[in-house]
């Protein structure tokens, strides 16, 4: 009578249900620590588990019917139950990263462009700068000071002069690159009052320098920028630059400008100060003798910082890197250019002081109002965007500045950065080979006659002085300027691939106009052959209608001949 539910299962003919198994908990496989394409070693022992997996699955029983609903619905509630908080044992979990580059990186098949970040530069321009800038300020006081034992007033005040009006417009300059006056540094400001700006400037780049690889940044801004090229081809490549990084560019650039200003608004008229001092009094006494020799290596690096500035303002968009050979060249070619045109500057003013003022003059206003020219002739809108914080006032005084300092600099040397004040960036970016032709064939014509003067007018003081030599010495010395100046153009430029024609090129074209200016036209030419022949015309037929008169009568022309 007490039949089981089995048996009773069995005599109806029904098969007996499976007894419940148990099951392992479901375990999520670990995510992959990285994206880096598997070696060959890891797909051979990949392939080797695999194979091994398939032959225990081969020698392993059938497995048991597929689970119900019911059964389905709790294996998932005891995998969610039974899943694991950490990675399994042999692996550790990859920290993330904070830079941008993993971001970006996609899988290890993907076609995305990797960035580099380089390696930060030390400040070594900043250094150069403040090393300048400070010495030739002390030199300056101490020679005043002798100035003053030594009872010449007017020198003392004319070494002031030109040391401390530089100190104040470097310390302008950097406020304003910085501008620290839209951000409220009151202390900055107070340092650059009593001219201490470059010392501190410097003090922070040093400070952003040496803790940059200690902190790890946040954020970063990534830059595009252009390859030289190469065959006819230019690869972009992105880099990433850091906040310390953009800071350190940003003082690179203010100390540039600053070393630009101090050159040629302050070394320049001093190193003629005093060499004009040397030739009046006949003597170089040693303090002068070195701040002369400070003063021209400061105009110097002034003049290739202006050429570096101009070459990464002219190739924004490419990577521009020089070589010590160009650096070379153009050390050559401004000591050259500089050392000449100061010295013809005192020898012509040691003889003809009135017509000094002038000359001087003269050039400087040509300079001084050539942009201008050039502005109000294009006709364009008056440049508003230089900052937005200075009204039309402001503006204007800054654009004058900036004219004022371009004069100052075309006075002892030619400008590698051109002003153009109808641009956005107040730079003319194209190459123009004609107006620096123009300018060096002008400046040495100049230096010439000042020198004819000087060899004509000159005084006893140059008794000792042999003059066909000395003026020899100083064309070719400028002659030697240009030459280093095409050395440089034509061979050492970083970007001359991408010129649109050499410097050879641009000079040749440039004399062939010239060479036409100074031809007379054809027209002319034909006229005068034309005159020419029809005189040799009317000679030919007077002396052969003579001829033949004196064959027809041969009495008459013996009776006149007697």
């Amino acid at each position: 009578q007490h039949v089981s539910h089995g048996q009773r299962r069995r005599e109806e003919g029904v098969a007996p249900r499976a007894p419940p198994r148990s099951v392992p908990p479901y375990t999520p496989p670990a995510p992959p620590l990285s994206r880096s394409r598997p070696s060959s070693a890891e797909l051979t022992r990949t392939g080797a588990a695999a194979g091994g997996a398939a032959a225990r699955a081969a020698a392993r029983p059938a497995p048991s019917p597929a689970p119900s609903r019911a059964q389905a619905a709790e294996r998932a509630v005891e995998s969610a139950a039974a899943a694991p908080a950490a990675p399994p044992s042999g692996r550790r979990a990859a920290p993330r990263r904070a830079s941008a580059a993993v971001g970006r990186a996609g899988a290890w098949g993907g076609c995305g462009a990797a960035t580099t970040r380089p390696a930060m530069k030390f400040p070594g321009s900043v250094l150069v700068s403040l090393i300048l800038f400070v010495a030739e300020t002390a030199a300056a006081l101490c020679l005043s000071g002798a100035y003053r034992a030594a009872g010449d007033r007017m020198w003392q005040w004319l070494t002031l002069l030109f040391a401390l009006l530089p100190c104040a417009l470097v310390q302008l300059s950097l406020v304003f690159i910085h501008r620290d006056v839209s951000r409220d540094r009151p202390l900055v400001l107070l340092l650059h009052l009593l001219q201490l700006g470059p010392l501190v400037r410097c003090v922070e780049v040093f400070y952003i320098y040496f803790r940059a690889g200690r902190v790890e940044e946040p954020y970063v801004s990534i830059t595009k920028k252009k390859q030289m090229p190469k065959d006819g081809y230019s690869e972009e490549i992105e880099k990433e630059v850091g906040q310390a990084e953009g800071k350190l560019c940003t003082h690179r650039s203010a100390f540039s400008r600053a070393s630009v200003i101090q050159a040629f608004l302050g070394s320049a008229p001093q190193l003629t100060l005093q060499l004009y001092i040397c030739v009046l009094q006949q003597e170089i006494t040693a303090a002068r003798s070195i701040f002369m020799v400070l003063s021209l290596l400061s105009i110097v690096y002034g003049a290739l910082r202006c050429n570096i500035l101009a070459i990464k303002i002219k190739y924004d968009d490419y990577d521009v890197s020089v070589k010590p050979a160009a650096y070379l060249c153009i050390f050559m070619w401004r000591s050259f250019e500089i050392a000449t045109r100061v010295t013809v500057l005192v020898l012509f003013s040691s003889v003809l002081q009135i017509w000094t003022l002038p000359v001087v003059l003269v050039n400087f206003f040509v300079f001084f109002f050539y942009p201008w020219i050039l502005f109000w002739q294009s006709k364009s809108p008056f440049p508003e965007n230089i900052e937005k914080a200075l009204s039309r006032v402001g503006t204007t005084i800054v654009l004058c500045l900036l004219t004022f300092l371009y004069a100052g600099i075309n006075m002892f040397c030619w400008s590698a950065v051109q002003v153009k004040l109808n641009d956005p960036d107040l730079i003319n970016k194209s190459q123009n080979w004609y107006r620096l032709t123009v300018y060096y064939m002008l400046r040495f014509i100049e230096n010439a006659f000042l020198l004819l003067m000087w060899y004509i007018y000159k005084t006893d003081v140059y008794l000792y002085v042999c003059a066909p030599l000395l003026v020899l010495q100083l064309l070719i010395g400028y002659c030697m300027a240009v030459l280093f100046m095409l050395v440089f153009y034509q061979f050492c430029h970083p970007c001359k691939k991408l010129f649109s024609s050499s410097i050879s090129e641009g000079l040749l074209s440039c004399f062939k106009f010239l060479c036409f200016i100074c031809k007379p036209p054809k027209s002319t030419v034909l006229m005068d052959k034309a005159e020419v022949k029809s005189e040799n015309t009317d000679e030919a037929w007077s002396s052969s209608k003579t001829i033949d008169s004196q064959k027809a009568n041969p009495h008459q022309s013996v009776s006149s001949n007697a």
